[in-house]
């Protein structure tokens, strides 16, 4: 399997469903940053990770 950018904010939100149903008081900082990264990946800041 290729990873491509399409396939990142995908990832992401497994990964912070995860951590929210772990350890639900992280919920505003998980979102938050999940916003974060997916508003800079949208814009297309993070080619630096050349995928």
């Amino acid at each position: 399997m290729t990873l491509t950018v399409a396939h990142i904010s995908p990832i992401i939100s497994v990964i912070a469903g995860l951590l929210i149903l772990i350890m639900p008081r992280l919920l505003n900082l998980i979102v938050a940053i999940f916003l974060i990264l997916n508003g800079l990946i949208g814009l297309g800041l993070l080619r630096w990770l050349h995928l």
